[in-house]
């Protein structure tokens, strides 16, 4: 399950192959790898199975299909799909099946997606880990003692193991980019209001997109959920044309912004500075200009507002059924929320989007694209971030903080960005790094990537699953 999911749909199009035998693998697959990795912690094969028949039907009768019709795909558990259970990874939330299905999903199905089980996510979202109390710690596939990063920490083991070929992801603040690069992958983070959603939570801040091997698969993924609806409360603008057009566009050189330091002056990986001039050095060989750069962050203030006003509050709403049962440390995030009133909360909004304007002016004046790690630290031993969460939350919690010191700001903005798998550590483990665009730029992103993937030849990595226990 390594190949490109538009050149199954494609296979499956042509009757090469067909959706039932393409499920049959993902099953056999997860049966094989996936006890012990635990990325995906709920499974439909009946339903899966079916859906591939149903879609095998519809080739025959020569009908109309999506761009990826019958290929299967597993939704993050933070997304409700009509009829499956929808428990934020919390022992607080019912298991009671969903009555509705978020726009996304709805988007992946006229796609053609087959919905094939749902990956694991830290619970309710806001840990850099995926490890929860309710269905325990997922493993990154190149090395179990370590994580796959989070929160999209279950689709990314999912796709590195080659269960799927791509997995449905959220970003609120690094977490497609952080476990795609903890595990070798692709992971573009879109634009505000790029995907819809019925509710803009987090402030605007979080997204839906995927996790994938190949940048053809996100161009294209990207151009099936993309469509605007302007329905809803944040549509981004539209594409000046399909995002697929720009794999093979080398487009204009740029002005890339490199940035090797954290905002905060946390310490950065000799691995991850060493990928991001890998990076570099790439782009500079196509005719780009690279150039250290020390460009405006938000304050600590704004961020701290954003952090402990903004996401608590939503946390705070998130409909727990038993919020005794929560995780400790969402429990005092909870509390914590409680103790800031809704003036407060204004305040801390209209910062964030008051130094965004600041923020995004450097784009186009300054330079064209930053480029950075995607994190700060290598992905952490299972176990260690989330006990330190319950146990300390009041605490330094470094490593969490390292994970998180690139990426969570182009959340707070709304830019797209992208980790790429430009490197590995000496340990074996998969090093991204990270390209941030100007507003609603996805399509200089997805051309940049896709002309520095064959150097680097990352669609060929595998992890050692031979001797994973069943």
């Amino acid at each position: 399950m390594y190949a490109s999911a538009r050149d199954l749909a494609q296979a499956i199009r042509s009757g090469e192959l067909t959706s039932r035998e393409l499920v049959e693998q993902a099953i056999a697959r997860a049966d094989e790898v996936d006890g012990a990795i635990n990325a995906l912690i709920w499974r439909n094969d009946d339903d899966a199975l079916a859906a591939a028949d149903a879609a095998d039907a519809a080739i025959r009768a020569g009908d109309d299909v999506g761009p990826f019709h019958g290929v299967p795909l597993p939704i993050k558990e933070l997304t409700w799909v009509a009829g499956q259970p929808g428990t934020f990874g919390s022992l607080g939330v019912s298991d009671a099946p969903r009555p509705v299905s978020d726009l996304v999903v709805d988007r992946f199905r006229e796609a053609g997606f087959v919905l094939f089980g749902r990956s694991n996510s830290p619970e309710a979202g806001p840990m850099s880990v995926t490890e929860n109390q309710r269905f325990g710690i997922t493993r990154n596939p190149w090395n179990l003692d370590y994580s796959p990063a989070g929160s999209s920490g279950g689709a990314a083991a999912a796709v590195a193991a080659g269960i799927v070929p791509v997995a449905h992801a959220t970003d609120g603040g690094g977490s497609i980019r952080m476990p795609s690069s903890a595990t070798g992958l692709v992971g573009l983070k879109p634009s505000r209001g790029r995907v819809p959603a019925r509710v803009p939570t987090w402030e605007h801040s979080i997204v839906e997109g995927v996790i994938t091997r190949h940048v053809a698969d996100t161009a294209a993924i990207l151009d099936a959920i993309s469509a605007p609806d302007y329905t809803l409360p944040y549509v981004a603008p539209a594409p000046a044309r399909p995002f697929v057009t720009e794999l093979d566009d080398d487009g204009p050189r740029l002005r890339v912004g490199l940035v090797l330091d954290t905002p905060s002056g946390l310490p950065v990986d000799p691995a991850a500075v060493a990928a991001t001039r890998d990076l570099a050095a790439a782009l500079e060989h196509l005719g780009h200009h690279v150039e250290p750069v020390q460009p405006r962050m938000h304050s600590f203030e704004a961020v701290m507002g954003f952090v402990d006003v903004i996401i608590n509050a939503w946390l705070w709403a998130t409909p727990y059924e038993n919020p005794d049962l929560a995780e400790p440390y969402i429990r005092a995030r909870k509390e914590r929320a409680l103790g800031h009133h809704s003036g407060q909360y204004a305040i801390a909004a209209a910062r964030l989007y008051a130094e965004n304007v600041d923020i995004l002016a450097q784009w186009g004046r300054d330079f064209d694209v930053l480029l950075t790690p995607t994190m700060a630290t290598l992905p952490p031993l299972v176990g260690t971030v989330l006990a330190e969460a319950n146990e300390q939350f009041d605490g330094p919690r470094e490593t969490e903080n390292r994970m998180i010191a690139f990426t969570a700001f182009a959340n707070i903005t709304g830019q797209p960005a992208i980790s790429l798998p430009v490197g590995m550590s000496p340990s074996g483990l998969p090093v991204g790094a990270q390209l941030i665009g100007g507003p609603f730029d996805e399509a200089t992103l997805i051309r940049l990537a896709a002309s520095v993937e064959p150097a680097f030849g990352w669609t060929q990595l595998r992890p050692d699953l031979s001797h994973v226990p069943v």
